[in-house]
């Protein structure tokens, strides 16, 4: 093949046709249409506007329109101007090719396809005549579109072009730089949406989520305490009234389930238990009447706010009623201790008798008291005091007692004597529980504890 194939316009004219000695057509030889003389920058002679293709751009385009049938994309006629259907002439800026390649950019020693005559144009390609019809593989329903052919072309030319450029050591370090920023975003990123879920998941201390994982773990610690204290002082046949969280809780901690009441909204009361246990449900659901009706006083009380639990007695009459017996009973303990005060086996430290002076012991631990010191001498330690939360004027119902003296032969003073005594008493005279410690000199004593609740009336009317 020759070398250059665009003529300028001042290249001396030809006839149209095959010259001498050539066995093809130049691409855009036919007859000229009559608007093509008034386009710019070419004249009007045929001969002299014709645009030779090379072998290497025919190849290209071939490539390219073979590529986008089978890619499938329909496309209709092409449009004027579109290869298929432009006229002679139409090619892109440059006189060049769809393929981005100027003419004569082959590869020195190229032949022509099969089809190709010399250096003429692809019959294929649809160019025609003045007025003249489209060639049929123009009018071919599969003919792809020019855009698509366009993509096409460029695609092959990329890769073709550019890809063969990349194995230098200019695109190879480039492409080391590249691939280097792009780890450092995703490493950034990453780090970015770790922090984020991590702070998410995890409320900080005052925000929202972290105040209510609060609250409800307090909650929590308190329904456990109140459960441990249920299942150590209250009576082995007292009924618990409670809501169903704090029934989980009693029973998990050892009350049979014989023994709870739950109170399931909505209810009627805790009627015929013996303790109710007031959580945050509880309260909610009785509102004033819990206080005034059903459950006057506190035994013990655990948390704080909300999260607060109270373990109330049930007053099975009315609060009023109870009221009334707490105050007997009161009196008739008054009376009691002042009895046993001028007992003179009894020993009891000045903290324990102003205790017994106000009434504030439990009238069970008065009347084995009083039993007990008939038959051995007793030093009263002390009581325990309270629970936390308790409502003031209930009776203590612990106590701490040591032998006074050795006793005699026929009847020991000790500690074992003591508690055999105690553990021989009927109920509701018997304790709940008799515990041996040691005193900081080294002495031995009693730990006696009573159930809760205290009942009323044991020592009958004053």
């Amino acid at each position: 093949m020759g070398e250059p194939h665009v003529r300028s316009p001042n290249w001396p004219p030809r006839q149209p046709g095959p010259g001498p000695g050539e066995p093809g057509l130049r691409a855009g030889a036919a007859a000229e249409p009559a608007h093509r003389a008034e386009l710019g920058g070419y004249g009007g002679d045929p001969g002299q506007d014709a645009v030779i293709l090379s072998v290497h751009d025919i190849r290209v385009v071939q490539e390219a329109i073979t590529l986008a049938r089978a890619d499938g994309e329909p496309g209709g006629p092409a449009p004027n101007g579109a290869p298929g259907g432009g006229a002679p002439g139409d090619e892109a800026p440059g006189g060049g090719a769809p393929g981005g390649g100027a003419p004569g950019d082959e590869a020195p020693g190229d032949e022509a396809p099969p089809g190709i005559a010399g250096r003429g144009a692809e019959p294929r390609l649809g160019a025609r005549g003045p007025g003249g019809p489209p060639s049929r593989a123009s009018s071919a329903s599969s003919t792809p579109s020019w855009g698509t052919v366009l993509a096409t072309t460029v695609r092959l030319w990329w890769q073709r072009r550019v890809r063969s450029r990349a194995a230098g050591p200019r695109w190879r370090v480039m492409s080391v730089l590249l691939l280097a920023a792009v780890l450092l975003a995703a490493a950034a990123l990453a780090v970015t949406l770790t922090q984020g879920h991590g702070g998410s998941s995890a409320p900080g201390p005052g925000q929202p989520g972290s105040r209510g994982s609060a609250a409800l773990r307090a909650a929590a610690a308190a329904r456990t305490a109140a459960a441990g204290w249920l299942a150590r002082q209250l009576a082995p046949d007292a009924i618990v009234a409670c809501d169903p969280q704090m029934c989980a809780a009693a029973q998990q901690a050892g009350i049979p389930a014989g023994r709870l009441l739950v109170l399931r909204a909505p209810t009627a009361g805790p009627v015929g238990s013996d303790v109710l246990v007031a959580t945050a449900a509880v309260r909610q659901e009785f509102g004033a009447r819990l206080g005034r009706v059903y459950a006057p006083d506190v035994l013990a009380s655990f948390g704080t706010g909300s999260a607060r639990v109270a373990i109330r007695v049930v007053a099975p009459d009315g609060a009023a009623a109870y009221t009334a017996s707490l105050r007997s009973d009161l009196a008739a303990r008054v009376s009691a201790s002042r009895q046993l005060l001028r007992n003179p086996q009894l020993h009891a430290t000045a903290a324990a008798r102003r205790m017994l002076a106000a009434g504030q012991v439990d009238a069970r631990l008065l009347t084995v008291f009083a039993a007990l010191a008939t038959q051995h001498s007793v030093r009263l330690l002390g009581f325990a005091p309270a629970p936390a939360g308790a409502s003031p004027g209930l009776p203590l119902r612990s106590a701490d007692i040591a032998p006074a003296g050795p006793g005699t032969r026929a009847q020991p003073n000790s500690i074992q004597s003591l508690a055999s005594f105690l553990q021989a008493q009927l109920a509701p005279y018997r304790p709940a529980s008799v515990t041996e410690f040691r005193l900081p000199g080294g002495s031995p004593a009693l730990h006696v504890d009573y159930a809760a609740p205290s009942p009323l009336g044991l020592l009958g009317k004053s």
